[in-house]
């Protein structure tokens, strides 16, 4: 889409919702748990720290919310996550009894059944089927990014968001910059008003030096040490021009109004090379060409000792742009957001579902969430092929990365060699889609 109309109306539902545009009206159907007048029940599912930050900013908000249920794989994450709940300041929201804490892998269902909202925070690689359970049980969601990690699970998602609209379901998903007035203030400049001309190129990165890793331990199952160190395996993190550089490849489909139409790109493993590290890439670069033929290049990296930069940048036919600021085609800085109000988008996209939740507001990101996703997993599939892949064969690949069931016993379909080293993509030989 090329036109300022069409991107704006990419972004208009979002842009509503924390600019106060005014809405259309909805469709007049039964609002979801509208029974729920004194107190909306929330479930935490996937208890680790984004989870634990997750829960502290829903339960922050103005409206009368309580913590009711949550769920995890592993009995310690719920009670690390209970405690540092109920010892901060939103410790009188928090009401979840013994019978209400659901350990394992179907415990997110129990959980669900128990809520208005869920929150969903799990390792990405079990976005899809929890999403899918919480729009099937007529729940409104708050899901962290990304949403999936292979194609399968970026249709389940899409096929769920199509359900969750006719449900007249309330969805945000935690790409936050859509809810930072810095970055909504660019585009009314950038889009808006055309500050920069027609966007010719773009440039993206998140580059530096990396995330924890957690040790193998004695006794563990292959499927529990996977989860345990999630980061580094592709079923469960989708690789971290996914799990991380997802945020900034949004940005740039959400100013271009549009997904790009194919990827070209290279990467490897040159400084995480130890088996900790799993499967994964410490460093990916990527061409991605949209419908117009503008280029954005994309780099993420992990890799320490070099430059940090975790930042998006739009050139323009009239200047330059990134959060915040305008350029001029001479390097002049002509325009500056002045950061007044601005207040923390993690807690902003809270605020801003419970508002829609309570006065029936559309909001929904699953669509967007599920083709940034899929724009990063295509941009994998680049590097670890090394060929040109379009989004179509992308979208539609039959490469499934989950396991067959889940279980502790379930062996993953990548599994280590007899030194307890993974299989590494190789380009030229790793299959794109």
């Amino acid at each position: 889409m090329n036109s300022n109309f069409s991107r704006r109306d990419f972004v208009k539902a979002s842009a509503a919702a924390v600019g106060g545009i005014s809405m259309a009206s909805l469709p007049i159907e039964t609002f979801a748990n509208s029974s729920v007048e004194d107190t909306i029940k929330v479930a935490l599912i996937g208890c680790g720290g984004r989870g634990t930050g997750a829960a502290m900013q829903a339960l922050s908000v103005k409206q009368n919310v309580k913590l009711v249920a949550m769920a995890d794989a592993f009995r310690d994450r719920i009670d690390s996550s209970y405690q540092n709940l109920t010892k901060g300041k939103v410790k009188d929201r928090v009401d979840v009894p013994e019978d209400r804490k659901f350990v394992g892998f179907d415990g997110y269902k129990q959980a669900i059944a128990l809520a208005d909202v869920v929150l969903l925070t799990t390792p990405p690689g079990f976005r899809p089927i929890h999403f899918e359970e919480a729009v099937r049980q007529g729940k409104h969601v708050f899901m962290e990014k990304p949403v999936a990690t292979d194609a399968p699970g970026i249709r389940r998602v899409l096929a769920a968001a199509e359900e969750s609209k006719k449900k007249n379901l309330k969805v945000v998903v935690g790409l936050q910059r859509h809810y930072q007035k810095s970055y909504l203030e660019t585009y009314k400049k950038v889009i808006d008003e055309g500050a920069i001309g027609d966007i010719v190129a773009a440039r993206c990165y998140w580059n530096n030096d990396g995330v924890w890793v957690n040790e193998r331990k004695p006794n563990q199952t292959e499927m529990e040490y996977q989860m345990r160190n999630w980061y580094y395996f592709v079923w469960l993190c989708g690789d971290h021009i996914n799990e991380q550089h997802i945020h900034n490849i949004d940005v740039i489909n959400w100013f271009k109004g549009g997904y790009p139409t194919e990827a070209l790109g290279m990467g490897g493993r040159q400084v995480r090379t130890d088996k900790k590290y799993g499967e994964i890439y410490d460093h990916h670069y990527v061409e991605f060409k949209y419908a117009d033929g503008m280029i954005l290049s994309s780099s993420c990296r992990h890799q320490p000792g070099t430059v940090s930069d975790v930042s998006e940048h739009l050139i323009g036919t009239k200047g330059k742009a990134t959060e915040g600021k305008i350029f001029d085609l001479k390097g002049n800085n002509i325009w500056r957001h002045k950061g007044e109000g601005d207040g923390d988008p993690y807690q902003v996209e809270h605020d801003v579902l419970f508002d829609c939740i309570v006065n029936n507001k559309p909001i929904n990101d699953a669509e967007r969430g599920a083709k940034s996703t899929m724009t990063a997993i295509m941009g994998r599939m680049a590097t670890y092929s090394g060929k040109r892949v379009k989004w179509e064969e992308a979208l539609n690949s039959d490469i499934n990365l989950m396991p067959d069931a889940y279980t502790w016993d379930t062996l993953p379909k990548t599994l280590p060699d007899k030194d307890g080293y993974y299989p590494i993509p190789m380009p030229g030989k790793t299959r794109a889609v």
